[in-house]
């Protein structure tokens, strides 16, 4: 039981101490991380829906390329 209890006040401790270090070396405030974030998922969809328009026109060119039927020769 004594074993226990010492792993677990060593993980709550442990956890404390990562988590106040981790907030005191954050290169950023939680409202600029936010911003920060948010730009840069925007930015993400942005490029997606550029590479799904341009991989849409790529099969529809494709597409219309079989359904023309082939020259006699």
């Amino acid at each position: 039981m004594r074993r226990a209890l010492s792993f677990i006040t060593g993980v709550v401790m442990g956890s404390l101490v990562g988590a106040t270090i981790a907030i005191l070396l954050a290169p950023a405030s939680g409202e600029n991380m936010r911003m920060q974030i948010k730009d840069r998922f925007t930015e993400i969809q942005k490029e997606i829906q550029q590479a799904v328009g341009d991989r849409r026109a790529e099969l529809e060119a494709q597409l219309s390329a079989l359904r023309t039927p082939p020259e006699k020769q």
